[in-house]
């Protein structure tokens, strides 16, 4: 069987190479960027990724994934075609497919066979049905083609073993023949597989990740409430964890969520309610509290201190998690823009998230390769993003490189009772 993926991105690449990875030989993934196709060739991933250039390095060295900027040799004979391109958030909030529109369009203009089309980019209720028609009115040549939907659900720095080890694969789908299809590209996967139609697996999608997001809000609204009423948070949290109705998962709190999926996904699913005159009021209020939630502690500093014109700031940890270069929608952003407006001059640090950071802020902020060169002589420290070596550092340092040990963190990175003992000022979320 040949499968085809267009787009490389964080679902294309691992879905292909997690494919290869588990027997399928024969997986080409399209690219419209030629210098990127040849990195990826020589095994050099173009995002950040655990795991994933090993894995690229040794199934294209076995012949079994190949990559390509000419889609019309790639989709010409394909068994499948996967579409994992963007579908970046508009500024109304609603999903923008023109990226799948032109890759449906190289399609119906390519293939020479039955054709499976299989979409993995996240799209709203009814997208598939639309597509499906859109490819069969431009089809040039006389052959069947279907549109299936078969949602992600990987997640940014785990995203080979979300795929290689998923809790379920949804397909939705209109036919036995399509089903037929999906069912054995994941057979070597050995994961329950949820068979439903094309609107209920988009929906799924969306719920899933609005659900997701739902809960890091709710917990940030708790968190806020507990430091009004002396509460704290992570015990909180531990509380409700117990509860096997609840679990454990997405009760931390912090400053916001970010990335390519919450943020756009929420906005996408409530742009659809309301234009289908419904209000899906949960979800928009997830929405607001998160957008609050992002510069709680910038609020927070404004109350401790009175001008940041030419203050030293350091702010570590830069994008929007652990493990991913990824700065979409990262809470530091609106934050380093709000002190940049305020005359603060700010160093960051970030383990993998530099070069990222540069095409945003470019030379109006400063960049340092280690914790301790970003605190060095700081007047306050704000904590962004809770890598590991934040969370392992010396917290003595604090004290002994900064003008002052100010810091406000927004992932609870340390306990209070240790920064209160080192005679360190410190303000966390929740607590």
């Amino acid at each position: 069987m040949k499968i085809a993926i267009a787009g490389t991105g964080y679902v294309g690449l691992v879905t292909g190479v997690c494919l290869a990875e588990v027997g399928h030989e024969n997986v080409v993934c399209v690219d419209v960027d030629e210098k990127k196709v040849n990195l990826m060739k020589s095994g050099i991933a173009p995002i950040y990724e655990k795991d994933l250039e090993g894995l690229m390095k040794k199934n294209y060295k076995e012949g079994k994934i190949d990559y390509t900027t000419n889609y019309k040799e790639a989709y010409k004979d394909a068994d499948v075609i996967m579409i994992a391109v963007g579908t970046p958030e508009r500024r109304d909030g609603s999903a923008n497919l023109d990226y799948i529109k032109k890759v449906s369009k190289q399609i119906a203009n390519s293939i020479k066979k039955d054709t499976l089309v299989v979409i993995k980019s996240t799209v709203p209720i009814g997208t598939n049905e639309k597509i499906e028609k859109f490819i069969k009115n431009n089809l040039k040549n006389n052959v069947k083609v279907e549109v299936a939907s078969n949602p992600e659900f990987l997640a940014q720095g785990t995203a080979v073993r979300d795929t290689l080890h998923a809790s379920r694969i949804v397909i939705g789908v209109e036919s036995d023949w399509a089903k037929d299809i999906l069912e054995s590209v994941y057979s070597p996967f050995n994961q329950p597989i949820v068979v439903t139609n094309r609107n209920s697996a988009e929906m799924i999608k969306y719920a899933s990740n609005d659900f997701l997001a739902l809960k890091i809000s709710f917990m940030n609204d708790i968190a806020n409430l507990c430091e009004i009423v002396g509460a704290n948070i992570e015990d909180v949290a531990k509380g409700m964890s117990l509860d096997e109705r609840i679990g454990d998962k997405f009760l931390k709190a912090g400053i916001g969520y970010g990335g390519s999926c919450f943020p756009k996904d929420t906005k996408a699913l409530h742009w659809l309610s309301t234009h289908n005159g419904y209000e899906l009021k949960t979800v928009k209020a997830a929405i607001e509290v998160n957008e609050a939630q992002k510069l709680r502690l910038v609020k927070k500093s404004a109350e401790l201190i009175d001008n940041f014109e030419n203050l030293k700031v350091a702010v570590l940890g830069l994008t929007f998690k652990p493990g991913t270069d990824d700065l979409r929608e990262a809470p530091s952003i609106v934050n380093i823009e709000y002190l940049l407006e305020r005359g603060a001059k700010i160093t960051a640090y970030d383990p993998v998230g530099i070069e990222n950071a540069k095409k945003i802020f470019k030379d109006n902020i400063s960049y340092s390769t280690s914790i301790d060169e970003a605190i060095e002589e700081a007047d306050v420290c704000f904590i962004m993003t809770e890598w590991k070596d934040i969370l392992n550092y010396d917290i003595s340092k604090y004290k002994e490189k900064m003008n002052k040990p100010l810091i406000l963190d927004g992932r609870n990175c340390y306990k209070m009772e240790d920064m209160k003992s080192l005679g360190i000022e410190y303000y966390s979320i929740g607590r």
